[in-house]
């Protein structure tokens, strides 16, 4: 409780920050590596690069390649393409991340890399935890996202729910702090169980209840039918993030219309071929254009 502040209430977390201009309602999100090569004769307006690219799961430090160094550079991100630092990661990594993060200036290093976002740690909420485990977790969530604003960040929290009552609290702080984003992890939601059961009515309630232009981020999603159903709901404030475009296609797959199949292609043909269509799925355009 020391930890999170004494207090498990959100109403004394605001995120003062502004969405960076230009993103786009698709971002692949890529190992951090062969970004040149992947966007030859796509000029893409930002890609994501995971946490665990960033912040090693094995040594719970910054890979070396990672100390001091410019996002942009190291990506090797053309003038104008924007760097989203996707902080999500399995529990291991997320809560060694918290533990060291002041320690080893964590937050304020990687402010200092230069992205042009960074969505924040999740901290997860399982079904048979204590319940005051599950709201530590949702104000951690919280408190990080904050503590990335203060360093001069753009930052997006992530909300997770476990029931009702989760969501109208965010509701609540969402309208009180009017946050600059949402962000929403689907990467676990993999089973029907999951979506039908968890996912799929919270975000029937979130798009009913909170305010129609707040843009929100969802990771995770891949499947066609699953990506209409969030388009449906949040319509052109949706922004997808997912790795599928570059595994895909280092195994000479794409996605399309006509599902996963193996192509005969370069890897950066396959990779513009399902950025294309996920592109496509989705409103086209920057947050700030529409």
């Amino acid at each position: 409780m020391a930890d999170v502040g004494g207090t498990l209430a959100f109403d004394d977390v605001d995120i003062a920050c502004e969405l960076p201009r230009g993103l786009p309602s698709y971002i692949p999100q890529t190992d951090g590596t062969g970004i040149p090569d992947l966007d030859d004769h796509l000029d893409w307006p930002a890609y994501a690069v995971g946490l665990r690219r960033v912040f090693s799961p094995r040594t719970f430090e910054l890979f070396p390649r990672w100390r001091d160094a410019s996002a942009h550079d190291l990506l090797g991100l053309k003038p104008g393409q924007l760097a989203v630092l996707s902080g999500y990661g399995e529990d291991p990594l997320v809560e060694a991340f918290w533990t060291r993060r002041r320690r080893d200036a964590l937050v304020e290093r990687i402010a200092a890399q230069g992205w042009d976002l960074v969505l924040a740690c999740n901290y997860s909420v399982y079904g048979n935890w204590p319940r005051a485990e599950h709201l530590i977790n949702m104000r951690r969530s919280l408190l990080l996202a904050q503590e990335f604003a203060e360093a001069g960040i753009a930052v997006v929290p992530n909300l997770y729910w476990f029931r009702l009552e989760d969501l109208l609290r965010w509701g609540e702080w969402i309208e009180q702090a009017e946050p600059p984003a949402i962000a929403i992890n689907a990467q676990t939601m993999r089973t029907a169980a999951d979506w039908d059961s968890w996912l799929l009515p919270g975000l029937h309630w979130l798009a009913a209840t909170i305010p129609t232009d707040l843009p929100v981020f969802m990771t995770g999603l891949s499947r066609p039918d699953r990506i209409g159903v969030a388009t449906d709901l949040f319509g052109p404030r949706l922004v997808l993030l997912n790795t599928t475009a570059q595994s895909y296609a280092l195994h000479g797959e794409v996605m399309g219309a006509q599902g996963r199949r193996r192509v005969h292609a370069k890897t950066a043909d396959a990779f513009r071929s399902t950025v294309g269509y996920y592109a496509s799925l989705l409103v086209s355009g920057s947050l700030h254009d529409r």
